[in-house]
Formats: C-alpha cells, sequence, structure tokens
C-alpha cells in the first residue's frame, strides 16, 4: 500500500472516531434532557412544564433544546418511553431472578415504593389529554408488558402453591391494572383528601392478600416482617 493511501486511511479512520465521539456526546446531552424532564414532570406535572423550564433546567438554551426536540410533544413521547423501558428492564430483571412469586411481589413493592413516592399524580391525565402519541405509549406498555408480567406471576404463584388455584389470571390482571390507572384519577382519589403513594401501597396490598393461598400469606407476612424491621434500623 502507498504512503499516500496509508494517510488517506488515518484520515478516515480519525473522521470515523470524531463522529463516534460526537455521536455518544449527543445521546449523552440527550439522556441528561430526559432525565432532568422527568425530573420535572415527576415534581409539577407535565403540562405545567414548558420548554423553558426544561432548558433552564438542563442548563442550555432554548435554542439547543430545539435541536434534539423539535417541540414539547416529542420531548414527551421521548421522556415516555425511555422511563417505560427502564421500567421494563427492572421489572423482567425482578422476574428472572426472583426465587418464586411472592418474592417477585415483594420485590414489586419496594420498586413502586420508589418509583410513585416522588411522581405527581397528574402524570397520566396529562398525557392522556395532550399528548396522544405518548399515552397510546403508556395503553401499549400497559396492556402488552405490565399485565403480561402479572399473568406470569399469578400463573407462576398457582404452581407453586402461594395462589389460589382458582384465580382466572387474565381477569386479575386486567383488573389490576386499570386499578393502577384509576389511582391516578383526582376525581377518584382527590390529592386533598388522599396521598398518593399510600393510596397505591394500600391497593396493592388489597390485591396481593386477595389472591394469596394460606401458605403464600405464611411466606408473604415473612417478607413483610423482614421489610418492617429493616426499615425501623
Amino acid at each position: 500500500m502507498s504512503k499516500r493511501n496509508v494517510g488517506y486511511s488515518g484520515n478516515f479512520h480519525n473522521s470515523c472516531s470524531f463522529l463516534w465521539l460526537m455521536d455518544k456526546l449527543d445521546l449523552e446531552v440527550r439522556n441528561r434532557i430526559l432525565v432532568n424532564t422527568m425530573a420535572l414532570f415527576n415534581k409539577f406535572g407535565v403540562r405545567s412544564v414548558t420548554m423553558d423550564d426544561v432548558a433552564r433546567e438542563v442548563g442550555m438554551s432554548k435554542k439547543t433544546l430545539y435541536q434534539y426536540f423539535t417541540n414539547k410533544d416529542g420531548l414527551v413521547t421521548a421522556v415516555a418511553k425511555s422511563q417505560m423501558e427502564l421500567e421494563r428492564e427492572e421489572f423482567s430483571g425482578i422476574a428472572d431472578n426472583a426465587k418464586n412469586a411472592i418474592d417477585e411481589l415483594y420485590q414489586i413493592a419496594q420498586c413502586m415504593r420508589r418509583n410513585i413516592q416522588d411522581m405527581n399524580p397528574s402524570l397520566l391525565y396529562d398525557l392522556q389529554k395532550f399528548h396522544r402519541e405518548a399515552w397510546q405509549e403508556y395503553l401499549k406498555f400497559k396492556n402488552d408488558f405490565v399485565r403480561g408480567n402479572l399473568i406470569d406471576n399469578i400463573n407462576r404463584g398457582k404452581m407453586e402453591g402461594f395462589y389460589r388455584e382458582d384465580l382466572n389470571a387474565a381477569i386479575l390482571s386486567k383488573f389490576r391494572v386499570e386499578q393502577v390507572q384509576m389511582i391516578f384519577d383526582d376525581k377518584v382519589f382527590p390529592t386533598e383528601e388522599f396521598e398518593f403513594l399510600e393510596v397505591q401501597m394500600h391497593l396493592f396490598e388489597h390485591f396481593v392478600y386477595g389472591m394469596l393461598s394460606e401458605k403464600g400469606r405464611e411466606l408473604y407476612q415473612e417478607y413483610s416482617k423482614v421489610e418492617v424491621k429493616s426499615s425501623l434500623t
């Protein structure tokens, strides 16, 4: 190979490295925007957060922000997809590594508590009312992934003897995902009367105890005792 060709190859390699670095930096900036925007949505709800708020929170000009997201609707959809992907990975990891169906439920309860404690109850309403694409993404996530995981957990618990044998997984999974969505409805549970996290966890416990066999109840209570002890230490 001639020296001329070697030089050309080296320049091409350097160009590719530069482009790769720029793509990586762009991805990091984009992810930083998504993370900071989600924090704003959790605190204030979706509707009240403007692109100016996001730019200020991320520390960039609005003009630069629009280079990554052309409008708020696109940003909302991207944030929703990113958040659901994180939850998909977290729930899948729990299901894959849980010792049994009860262990899976216990870990899901802990996950819910972490994710919900700082969440603004108006989030789902804002998506449904003002951001159709993001809302459709949520419905798909709820009806396909979340409900599918519930069906698998219920069937697993029945086989392990921790859940009642007469449970209908299709019915209960549908009931549960709709129950979660209902809790976000301010008309049903007004925030001035009910604490959002308390309602979510209380109804989760009610749902779980309705499924347990005697064997499952004993094991679930053991997990609950461990949780109480850990919260006191």
